[in-house]
């Protein structure tokens, strides 16, 4: 094994912190069990839905990096599971959703009105097993303003401004592809039925030159409609 790894941390430390993530993981699951247990003592169990969701996750040396402002599913990817009071087998939706969708599905279990400044939908006839066709899923990120002072073994530090100070428009499709369109660094396009790791861009491919402008007009469309001005 090489002395240095992922930006010049050494296997030691990248030991180190992926413990520590798995710590605080252990320690969100019992604070999760603890509050069930709470629930089902005092008899609220069969009165209460309970959600648990969270931020975007840490790569966690996926891809060789460590933040969370790529677009790579380990950075975008986030749990989404809801019980139901009187739930008794599970059920997995398999197309992906939006966050932005959690509070119009929260607000429509409760039997309230929506709200204007909800943009999403609720995804509730999902749960119900009367799904509409699955739509897009659309993620944006805007520049983050960190100084590089330094490159690192992956790349020259000019190519790491480049990327940390791009804007992301990504498009996740319900049939597996994900099209990344920035206004600066490279653009990328992956099947995630084919390649769950996104390991292989094929943006450059010629083959899939159809799909990309599918997809491309399909974001420059959300765009549209979100009166989003970035250029791509």
């Amino acid at each position: 094994m090489p002395t240095q790894l992922f930006f010049g941390i050494t296997p030691e430390e990248y030991r180190s912190i992926k413990q520590r993530y798995f710590g605080l993981v252990t320690l969100v699951d019992q604070s999760i069990g603890a509050i069930l247990e709470c629930l089902e003592r005092f008899g609220l169990s069969d009165h209460t839905i309970v959600v648990h969701t969270s931020d975007h996750g840490d790569s966690l040396g996926a891809h060789h990096l460590f933040g969370k402002e790529t677009m790579f599913e380990e950075a975008t990817r986030v749990p989404l599971l809801i019980h139901l009071p009187g739930q008794t087998r599970s059920k997995t939706v398999s197309h992906p959703v939006s966050h932005i969708d959690f509070v119009p599905t929260l607000l429509d279990l409760l039997r309230q009105p929506g709200h204007p400044q909800c943009a999403g939908k609720s995804f509730l006839p999902s749960i119900n097993e009367s799904a509409p066709v699955p739509e897009n899923v659309f993620i944006e990120w805007a520049p983050n303003r960190t100084k590089i002072k330094k490159g690192t073994r992956l790349a020259r530090r000019r190519m790491v401004k480049r990327a940390v100070e791009e804007s992301t428009r990504t498009l996740v499709s319900p049939d597996g592809w994900k099209l990344c369109l920035r206004d600066k660094d490279s653009n990328e396009l992956y099947n995630l039925k084919n390649d769950p790791f996104e390991t292989g861009n094929l943006y450059s491919d010629r083959q899939y030159a159809s799909v990309i402008s599918q997809l491309a007009g399909e974001v420059h469309r959300w765009q549209r409609s979100t009166n989003d001005k970035l250029r791509l």
